[in-house]
């Protein structure tokens, strides 16, 4: 996060950057006249540095103004908007770094054009009200940004999770249970668990997990009682991860009452990737996945006695898919989705999504648009909710189909499992993976044309789909989005056949 003293420093750099070119003057011209290099000059404009009181006495004096006018924080009028971005929570917050630029570099490019810039700023931040958009989704944004920019696999994480299972001697071929992991927490990092508060708490118990630090007794984490134990087991990993990696900032509960950093959403992600590859061994499963791979068929019951192998998930095994896979295969044109449907609703939401391939696949389109009912995620939801009803209890349930992509012509071959929620009464939750089928995807994974596995058009809402009712009975709302946009281009035709250019 910046802190004031770099607020003054950017401040401070854009005025003297505003200053000098108002007066026509290179930096060469001005640097020489207060007595500085000209490199030191252009650090100080960009926001780099802040000189001494002597330097600053030198400066002023080269550009014609008071001392005091040019240390202060009033700006003028085409530079206020810069300085309302400076003190932005988005500006403040946001990760540049991860992507190669700093804070001041980008300030430094929009004060080449203030006015512009000023627009610009009061664009973002009327579209983010309009669509009531908060910090924490920029750095949720910035986040898988990050995963996509590393093929999500972090290889240090991936070795440090080795290392402690090694050092403990814990075997890569078995899982490692809730037990053992929440003994390592008492034993070694004074810990106390409580496993009865949070459930009986109506406030609480939608929590998974709850972090309070007491310098005295230690640490108390309060775990949800209705957790499975391969959900325990995760809390438990996540938490030695905490402790055993070198995070700056941790987040107290497991899903987020407030997203105060990006260094907290960092420190989550590090930790729950540790958490993934310490539970679910990167060779075992690699050697797994290679195996299943070369399958001629798809195989639903191998499939399963897979995910069963490491006791996990199915969020956890299929999110340490995507770690591995890209990595391990070569397969990285991959997506992740969850959905979660409330038992006897047609409503299904988009929860989570982490697309690492270059075809758009469903996201926060629009609030009153409705997913593409032919994804394999909502069919295996589907099942599962008629499984519930006809008496058949909770086994997950598996989906399995190519879909092709109207809007974009590609192809998926995806792999969907539904299962209910532990903590929300009445809800199913689905993750489904997505390999595009190109060239990499037909040499490593024998089955990927099985003619036993279905074949459908998808797209990515109903509004904005061609289909007919006819060649889709489950569609659930009409093509709104689609007809103006066809509506839209019918008119460009017409305005062109009259002759006006439409380029």
């Amino acid at each position: 996060m910046e802190t004031s003293v770099d607020n003054l420093r950017l401040i401070l750099g854009l005025k003297l950057k505003r200053l000098r070119q108002d007066r026509g003057a290179s930096l060469k011209e001005i640097a020489a006249a207060a007595g500085v290099s000209v490199s030191y000059l252009s650090e100080i404009e960009k926001g780099k540095k802040y000189p001494k009181a002597d330097k600053l006495i030198d400066l002023a004096r080269a550009l014609g103004v008071a001392y005091d006018d040019l240390v202060s924080q009033r700006v003028d009028e085409p530079l206020q908007a810069l300085k309302q971005a400076i003190a932005s929570p988005f500006v403040q917050e946001f990760p540049f770094q991860l992507f190669g630029v700093g804070t001041e570099d980008v300030l430094s490019l929009l004060a080449d054009r203030p006015n512009e810039a000023g627009a610009l700023v009061s664009t973002f931040a009327e579209v983010a009200r309009n669509y009531d958009m908060r910090v924490e989704h920029f750095l949720l944004a910035a986040l898988r940004s990050y995963q996509q920019l590393h093929a999500n696999h972090f290889e240090q994480i991936e070795a440090r999770a080795e290392t402690e299972r090694e050092t403990r001697g814990w075997d890569a071929e078995r899982p490692i249970s809730s037990d053992t992991l929440r003994a390592v927490l008492e034993a070694e990092h004074g810990y106390t668990i409580d496993t009865e508060t949070l459930s009986a708490h109506p406030d609480l118990r939608a929590f998974r997990s709850v972090f309070v630090a007491d310098a005295e007794g230690g640490p108390t984490l309060y775990v949800n009682s209705q957790l499975l134990p391969s959900q325990q087991a995760f809390v438990f990993a996540r938490e030695l991860g905490y402790e055993l990696l070198d995070v700056p900032e941790r987040a107290t509960t497991s899903s987020w009452l407030e997203v105060t950093s990006f260094e907290q959403v960092l420190s989550n992600f590090e930790v729950s990737y540790f958490a993934g590859a310490l539970l679910i061994s990167r060779s075992a499963l690699i050697r797994d996945l290679g195996f299943f791979f070369e399958q001629a068929t798809w195989d639903e019951a191998a499939f399963r006695a897979a995910f069963e192998r490491y006791d996990a998930t199915p969020e956890m095994f299929f999110y340490r898919l995507t770690q591995l896979i890209p990595s391990a295969f070569g397969l990285r044109e991959i997506y992740f989705m969850r959905f979660s449907n409330p038992r006897g609703t047609d409503r299904f939401d988009l929860t989570k999504v982490l697309n690492m391939s270059r075809v758009p696949v469903p996201h926060g389109i629009r609030r009153d648009e409705h997913y593409c009912r032919r994804w394999p995620a909502v069919g295996a939801l589907k099942a599962l909710a008629d499984q519930q009803q006809a008496g058949g209890g909770d086994t997950p349930t598996v989906q399995v189909q190519r879909s092709h992509f109207l809007n974009d012509g590609a192809t998926f071959f995806e792999i969907a499992l539904a299962r209910p929620l532990a903590l929300t009464e009445g809800t199913n939750t689905a993750v489904s993976l997505g390999f595009l089928v190109d060239d990499s995807v037909k040499q490593t994974v024998r089955f990927w044309d099985d003619q036993a596995v279905p074949s459908l058009d998808v797209n990515l809402t109903c509004e904005r789909c061609p289909l007919s009712p006819d060649d889709c009975r489950v569609r659930t709302a009409p093509p709104a989005v689609l007809e103006r946009t066809m509506e839209q281009a019918r008119r460009r035709n017409a305005l062109a056949d009259l002759g006006l250019p439409m380029d």
